[in-house]
């Protein structure tokens, strides 16, 4: 008599979550991550951290040059060369984050494939790492703004709203991006345009005022313009032009935050439901 076995129904099991192992052990690994990843930048370089230094100090020479002398956009704006380093660092830390964060989880695949390996940590780690470098980067510009004889005023008090906004942006861009490229490789290549589309469309290179009105209805799409224009008030010239003045309402202002918060959000819930997928699509 002959016992047929049967085998049990195969069930669908979940990858793991972003947060695999419990948060605190993610935040641990999230440090330790970062940490290492800045130091092995510049472990055996002759220059050592001044290297994080390099590039903007190189773009704001450049570019300094080509609008004071060539174009002479900003040879009539206060305080020009402060205003345009103070633009670029910022504006390199959420490129660099964001660009770098695009290909880290398909960069990593050999910890993605590790069951309780937490994933989220993968892109939170690039931006972590760029904060380090940004971090560095403001104590030059600080030193800078000084020696140029910039008056602090109350309003420096306000830049870490500027900087929390900044950062709420680049964490959730960076986390939609490297959450979507395994299944679009095309990705990297369109933020690398798209960035570049942003660093003009931004007042980084100039100010705002300068722009017809028909052309400053079109920036402040962009919610970094409101973002960036409050930062060359509160830090750098005061007696700038506010937003009112330059036609842009209050409304403006609350929907850049919504949209940094949204954007936020919408990059966390993406990773959430790709992230047990991830392997799979390696």
């Amino acid at each position: 008599m002959s016992t047929e076995s049967q085998s049990p129904p195969l069930l669908d099991v979940p990858g793991p979550s972003p947060f695999g192992g419990g948060r605190r052990r993610a935040l641990e690994l999230l440090w330790i991550i970062a940490v290492t990843d800045f130091k092995k930048t510049y472990f055996g370089t002759a220059l050592g951290y001044l290297w994080a230094l390099a590039k903007p100090l190189l773009l704001f020479g450049v570019l300094l040059l080509v609008f004071t002398q060539v174009f002479r956009i900003g040879s009539d704006v206060p305080d020009y060369p402060v205003l345009l380093l103070f633009n670029i660092v910022l504006f390199a830390f959420f490129q660099e984050a964001t660009t770098t964060a695009v290909t880290s989880v398909v960069a990593q695949e050999g910890v993605v494939r590790k069951t309780q390996f937490p994933r989220a940590v993968i892109p939170l780690s690039v931006v972590l790492t760029t904060l380090f470098n940004l971090a560095l980067n403001l104590v030059v510009v600080l030193i800078f703004i000084l020696a140029w004889g910039v008056t602090p005023t109350w309003t420096w008090l306000l830049f870490p709203v500027f900087a929390a906004l900044l950062l709420v942006l680049t964490t959730g861009v960076s986390m939609l991006l490297s959450a979507l490229y395994p299944r679009l490789r095309d990705l990297a290549i369109i933020w690398g345009v798209l960035t570049t589309v942003l660093f003009y469309g931004t007042p980084v290179l100039y100010p705002l005022e300068v722009a017809p009105q028909g052309l400053r209805d079109v920036l402040v799409l962009n919610p970094l313009t409101p973002l960036f224009h409050l930062g060359r008030r509160w830090i750098i010239d005061p007696s700038a032009p506010t937003l009112g003045e330059l036609g842009i309402g209050a409304w403006q202002l609350v929907a850049a935050g919504a949209i940094f918060a949204s954007v936020c959000a919408l990059g966390v819930w993406v990773f959430r439901r790709e992230a047990p997928r991830i392997a799979e699509q390696l």
